[in-house]
């Protein structure tokens, strides 16, 4: 019904960020070419809701962070391209005193051709109001979880501007949907809603935004929004996709749809299942030895790591790797340190076949179970009778999904069941989305490397790791990463980026186990990670630069991320 009128602006933005993208030439000055760009970018802003929603591979190149893109499919098809993207372009024109004129007109001359072509090849023909508003709640969700921490503005820091811009199309998009409200006090209520939020984001500094009260006040009050205006346009939204669009808070448990992490047309999550994947899990029968279960290095009490700088295998071998937490382990695309498994359940088979670790075979587990007749029955009401590895997997990888309860302090309090942060732990989440930058890479609110609004991939970094916890003499961890199977040199030493929750309870820290405190961690950011402290890491991802904490900002770090604690992790069963 709205699609000409929500075309037509999408038209309007695309052409006017292309004018003053091709208004950027070797025969203007470099003052001219930033306006020139800001006044390019502020319009992209507003065409990214649109974009985002409707074509969204391009949003992608558009919006790509200033790295080197790989893609491996195998051994014959690697392919590496440089991103030519708006960040790209801000960086070259901002970063140095003496940009390289060259590199920045063959970035803009992408783009001056690119955009053009979205528009011609757009796709806003037979949309539905439905799609429309989850546009708008896409980009409500996109906005507070990555729009306002810098990730897209990594050297002008113009986050909350750029936010305004998005929330400009929302009210535009909102604007032509005036008649069609039933409800005109819930227009009202949005008209009034959308001009607060701007009011906030124009008072704002980047380093002092509160985004705390932001997200709880605005970005939760505006999901609520998009629930009443489901009902006020009679439409369904989308269930079949990561996130459940009935959700009305960032950090509510139900935030995420659960199926969409789930292995495709795997039985449903069902509390017995949980309860039949937790008995498996324990099992010590179901290894090679007899004496091993997953439960040997994922200890509750630990939030499912076992407390070793790296984890223990049969006969005690040390295996290459620090134990990564199972909580929220569902919500990663990808699993292993270095990504080499898709799923829960193939992650399960890796272990299972290890030779330091379980040293089986999937044959042989399904035997065990066979054998134990409280398992015959439990798969008999469960599984149908089918008692077969790939039943045996789910339910394992069943119980792992429920370890992501979403009961910390911190959770607690954004949804409004308590309030009880102190000033210092408040002060650390607004530092962690803003200052600090932690937000750029650990995404609300699962604060791991899975990426928003549509949570479809992982993101994997090269921080420049030492093997040493010294800040003085650092050593260069030679653990290779991603660097195999496929021998790309330019992902070696990328590892994926684990959630920061529960992380008071996982120590030590990172993939190597290198660091015993959260106060190592956060000084080996702020000190610009590997780089920073003068190591060879030719493609850290890390910016060197220091963050510039001070010790009362890294100290608020530590507090904030003590806030997210899961109650069920810290007691003992």
């Amino acid at each position: 019904m709205f699609n000409d009128v929500i075309r037509n602006h999408y038209f309007k933005t695309l052409d006017s960020a292309a004018f003053y993208i091709k208004k950027i030439d070797t025969l203007k000055s470099l003052e001219e070419n930033k306006n020139n760009f800001l006044e390019s970018r502020k319009w992209y802003k507003r065409a990214e809701p649109m974009l985002m929603a409707y074509d969204y591979e391009n949003y992608l190149s558009m919006n790509a962070p200033n790295l080197l893109k790989i893609e491996m499919e195998d051994y014959q098809d690697i392919k590496k391209s440089k991103p030519k993207s708006y960040q790209v372009l801000e960086e070259l024109l901002y970063a140095e005193e003496n940009p390289e004129n060259k590199e920045i007109f063959r970035v803009a001359q992408y783009l001056q051709v690119r955009i053009p072509y979205i528009r011609k090849n757009h796709i806003i023909i037979k949309q539905r109001d439905r799609h429309h508003l989850k546009m708008l709640r896409d980009a409500i969700v996109n906005i507070a979880t990555k729009g306002i921490t810098g990730f897209d503005s990594p050297m002008l820091a113009n986050s909350l501007n750029e936010a305004i811009y998005n929330y400009e199309t929302i009210n535009e998009v909102l604007g032509m949907y005036k008649e069609a409200f039933a409800s005109k006090e819930l227009y009202q209520s949005w008209v009034k809603e959308i001009e607060n939020t701007i009011s906030e984001l124009k008072s704002g500094n980047f380093d002092t935004f509160d985004r705390y009260t932001f997200i709880k006040n605005h970005t939760n009050k505006q999901l609520e929004l998009i629930n009443l205006t489901s009902k006020d346009w009679k439409v369904t939204l989308n269930t079949s996709r990561a996130l459940n669009p009935l959700s009305t808070n960032l950090f509510d448990k139900d935030f995420f749809n659960m199926a969409q992490f789930s292995t495709p047309r795997s039985p449903e999550i069902t509390d017995e299942r949980v309860a039949l994947g937790k008995m498996l899990f324990n099992d010590e029968s179901l290894s090679g030895t007899g004496t091993i279960s997953c439960v040997t290095c994922h200890h509750k009490d630990k939030a499912f790591t076992d407390g070793l700088k790296k984890a223990k295998g049969i006969d005690n071998v040390e295996l290459l790797r620090n134990t990564p937490t199972l909580s929220y382990a569902v919500f990663q695309r990808t699993f292993f340190y270095d990504g080499r498994a898709a799923s829960l359940e193939d992650q399960i088979v890796k272990v299972v076949n290890d030779q330091n670790e379980f040293h089986l075979d999937l044959n042989t587990i399904e035997q065990r179970i066979r054998s134990n007749p409280t398992y015959v029955k439990q798969f008999d009401s469960l599984y149908d009778g089918n008692i077969s590895n790939r039943n045996a997997r789910h339910a394992i990888a069943t119980y792992i999904r429920s370890l992501s309860p979403f009961d910390s302090k911190f959770d607690r309090n954004m949804q409004g069941l308590e309030n009880t942060l102190t000033n210092e732990e408040i002060t650390g989440f607004n530092l962690f989305m803003g200052k600090a930058a932690c937000a750029t890479c650990h995404f609300p609110p699962t604060f791991n490397g899975t990426v928003p609004p549509k949570y479809l991939e992982t993101e994997f970094e090269n921080l420049g790791v030492p093997k040493n916890a010294s800040f003085e003499h650092p050593i260069l961890d030679e653990d290779p990463g991603q660097y195999y199977p496929y021998e790309v040199e330019e992902k070696r030493n990328f590892f994926k980026t684990s959630t920061v929750r529960n992380a008071e309870l996982t120590a030590p820290y990172m993939h190597n186990g290198v660091y015993d405190s959260l106060e190592e961690v956060i000084k080996f950011y702020n000190v610009g990670g590997g780089q920073g402290m003068g190591l060879d890491v030719p493609y850290q991802t890390l910016p060197a630069d220091s963050l510039n904490l001070a010790d009362n900002e890294s100290k608020a770090l530590i507090a904030f991320i003590k806030t997210l604690n899961d109650k069920q992790f810290e007691k003992r069963e």
